[in-house]
């Protein structure tokens, strides 16, 4: 979303009437984000402040995808000891978790590491203990700054694992979120739909256009974020589509409706 639909916390000007585009031609849209801070109903309200109007079930984080692969690839794991922000852990939880404390007797099953906004020294370092103890090391999402439109640095989950990694040796046994295709299968899934009906719009191509290609979807950049038009020419994963902003490719899909 950030960079593609917004900046920070400022709407574009085109993104309003760019959804209501789709609503008119009877496209379907999910909002995706790497960031695990915030939980779906956060995001809900987030983009209620900004003027849209978006059910949760529009609403697709790595941290549902997180909550996929426990329960298809490691359905034994219940107990989680969470580097996370209170709703990401809130949403874990919801999903049939238990966070553990931090007190080396109340024994985690993996570890699972986020966006936590809300880090503190003695919680890295018990989730380091952890991982060294040979529990399984889990990522929401590879990213290692947050974008943000403040004067500061926001460290992301990305590299937080860099420095556990460092302190015991360990990589993650996954890291989920963007490029992962993951992220696209639970939308898939959840709408019945095949790779190739889904354009995935984003503005970076080593997240946004590297799953889409992964996962066979249509990959739309937009130039209105992080990647520019002159980086698009040595891109292992090129997109599919390059476009201006979301106005653009309003143009293009309504040109193409037309056409059909």
């Amino acid at each position: 979303m950030d960079g593609t639909i917004y900046s920070g916390g400022t709407l574009f000007e085109e993104t309003l009437p760019f959804l209501a585009a789709l609503k008119n031609l009877g496209l379907g849209h999910t909002f995706l984000t790497n960031n695990s801070s915030k939980s779906t109903r956060d995001y809900t309200a987030h983009l209620r402040r900004m003027g849209i109007e978006a059910a949760e079930d529009q609403i697709y984080t790595s941290t549902q995808a997180t909550i996929e692969h426990l329960r298809a690839e490691r359905p034994n794991v219940r107990r989680l000891f969470i580097l996370g922000t209170p709703s990401m852990i809130e949403e874990l939880t919801e999903a049939g978790y238990v966070s553990t404390e931090d007190e080396p007797r109340d024994e985690p099953d993996a570890v699972v590491i986020g966006f936590d906004t809300t880090l503190n020294f003695g919680r890295l370092c018990r989730a380091a203990w952890w991982i060294k103890q040979a529990k399984p090391f889990i990522a929401t999402h590879p990213d290692r700054v947050c974008p943000t439109d403040e004067a500061t640095v926001l460290v992301d989950c990305g590299s937080v694992c860099a420095a556990l990694e460092r302190a015991t040796g360990r990589s993650p046994a996954i890291v989920l979120g963007k490029p992962d295709p993951c992220m696209i299968r639970g939308i898939l899934q959840r709408h019945r739909l095949q790779p190739h009906h889904l354009a995935m719009v984003g503005d970076r191509l080593y997240t946004d256009m590297a799953m889409a290609r992964r996962a066979g979807a249509v990959g739309v950049l937009v130039l209105t974020g992080e990647t520019k038009a002159g980086e698009v020419q040595h891109a292992v994963a090129a997109p599919d589509v390059i476009v201006s902003g979301l106005a653009e490719l309003a143009g293009l899909l309504d040109a193409a409706r037309k056409q059909s």
